[in-house]
């Protein structure tokens, strides 16, 4: 195990070389370690909740690939994200609570992240980076919401918030997705749409590895957005994935969802494998997350009803508890952060963006959107920093269209410090001796519930007018239906060529 003062070879080199993030500038700031900015590749899974792995403690669910990358990394052991997928994607591009990019649902418009956010990827793109999206966007279909005009360079991604999904608005995926869902889906690569071969998992880890072969040798760094829609529902996985789950008498539901865990396990070995021969490990930080909670947590086997292993949590996704929001980060850099230790402070989403800037030494442009998270790589120096305590604010969002925010202002939310969890008014938790909310104690201690309530409202009364989509009408036509009924006429659907490894 490394030791602090070897960490701070390697990380704290970007502190002591000065690298303030300017609100100022779009010029690119100092290099890193060795004189070279690190490559960002970020991999979040959709669906996949803290008991989804063996490294987490899952006696049924093997994934082997991914506890090696867990025995070898540091992990944020109380990080959160959102309750939902397209309110985290849209934190972490931001750097900011989704409600403020104007983002509360999935769908009706409301999963569209506001022109006015300024990206991560176009702040990673004015420090020279390379940026690629491989996989799941879920942050507005309508062309200029798309992440082509959002900072990303390389685009190959699925349209609406999974594969196969259609809504009563501008949200949906390419109408063939509809027939066979999550095998051989259209994608949209870059202004082109292409027939891919294969699971959707697979086809999305083998472009993203082809885009990371063509860039590994290249004078400027790459950031790497890797988000396959599994484990989302439908529960649909290879018949080599889903068989030896049904012959063990599981469901069809566990068995697929079972089996698409194991293809992202697998999927997971194989990046690993050519990071390793491509010798990116010590050039490169390595992240692992989810985008919330466990969504699966009942199944079947032999007819009997069980509950699936989550880790201790009592809820999942779209909850305002600890288990809406609680999920798995893992982060690796080899030679520069600690492999095998755990840093325990509350950390979050919002924090990926200042953290990604500072390491690239990005100056941040001139108008971005206030910041609301924090640089980590004070913790990825030290994870015994002092870290001033916070309040995270969650909200499940999803009102019905055309209701007043207002009104569900106290419903479903949530306020989280290193210690308190508030929910709804109503109930309050030690996290730190009670972490899996069994004791409601909001009785003995009247002063932190008002404290937390105090500050929840203040943060409604700044947040509130920047919900910018709540009455934008319902589109009448979906891009991605117009998109490919277009490429259909005028030159037809090609077929993807997989890049060579």
């Amino acid at each position: 195990m490394k030791t602090h003062n070897s960490i701070r070879t390697g990380v704290a080199a970007f502190l002591a070389a000065g690298m303030a993030l300017c609100s100022t500038s779009t010029t690119a700031g100092t290099p890193g370690p060795a004189g070279k900015k690190p490559n960002i590749i970020l991999i979040m899974t959709d669906d996949q909740g803290m008991g989804d792995m063996s490294c987490m403690g899952n006696p049924i669910l093997k994934t082997p690939n991914i506890d090696r990358f867990y025995s070898v990394s540091t992990r944020f052991t109380d990080f959160h994200v959102s309750p939902t997928c397209a309110p985290t994607r849209s934190a972490i591009m931001s750097g900011r609570h989704e409600f403020k990019n104007g983002v509360t649902h999935t769908i009706l418009e409301r999963e569209r992240m506001s022109l006015n956010t300024i990206t991560i990827a176009e702040v990673l793109q004015n420090a020279g980076y390379k940026t690629g999206i491989f996989g799941k966007w879920h942050l507005g279909d309508e062309e200029p919401y798309q992440p082509g005009n959002r900072g990303f360079d390389e685009v190959f991604i699925h349209g609406a918030g999974g594969i196969g999904q259609a809504y009563d608005c501008s949200c949906a995926d390419y109408p063939p997705n509809r027939q066979n869902r999550y095998f051989d889906p259209v994608i949209r690569h870059n202004d082109t749409l292409v027939k891919t071969k294969g699971f959707c998992t697979d086809v999305f880890f083998r472009e993203a590895l082809g885009w990371i072969k063509k860039h590994k040798d290249g004078e400027s760094p790459f950031f790497a957005y890797i988000v396959p829609n599994a484990p989302h529902g439908p529960m649909i996985a290879p018949e080599k994935y889903k068989k030896p789950w049904l012959d063990k008498g599981y469901d069809e539901n566990t068995a697929g969802r079972y089996g698409m865990i194991v293809n992202i396990d697998d999927n997971m070995g194989r990046l690993m494998q050519k990071l390793g021969e491509w010798k990116l490990w010590e050039q490169s930080l390595v992240i692992f997350m989810t985008d919330n909670g466990q969504a699966l947590r009942t199944g079947k086997k032999n007819g009997e009803s069980f509950r699936q292993y989550t880790a201790g949590f009592k809820t999942g996704k779209g909850s305002p508890y600890e288990g809406g929001t609680h999920v798995p980060a893992f982060w690796r850099w080899q030679g520069v952060l600690e492999e095998g230790t755990d840093i325990d402070t509350l950390t979050a989403h919002i924090d990926l963006f200042p953290t990604f800037a500072e390491l690239a030494g990005a100056h941040l442009p001139e108008g971005v959107q206030k910041i609301d998270g924090r640089s980590l790589l004070p913790l990825l120096e030290n994870p015994n920093a002092d870290w001033t305590d916070r309040k995270l604010f969650v909200h499940r969002g999803r009102w019905p269209k055309g209701a007043d925010p207002d009104e569900y202002k106290y419903k479903n939310f949530a306020i989280r410090t290193e210690r308190w969890r508030l929910v709804n008014k109503t109930e309050l938790y030690d996290i730190q001796s009670d972490p899996f909310e069994k004791n409601n104690v909001i009785d003995k201690h009247p002063q932190i519930v008002r404290e937390l309530l105090d500050a929840y409202d203040a943060w409604w009364y700044r947040t509130r007018p920047l919900m910018v989509n709540e009455d934008v009408p319902n589109a009448e036509v979906k891009p991605a239906f117009v998109r490919y009924k277009k490429q259909l006429e005028e030159k037809g659907i090609p077929d993807w060529t997989p890049p060579e490894l």
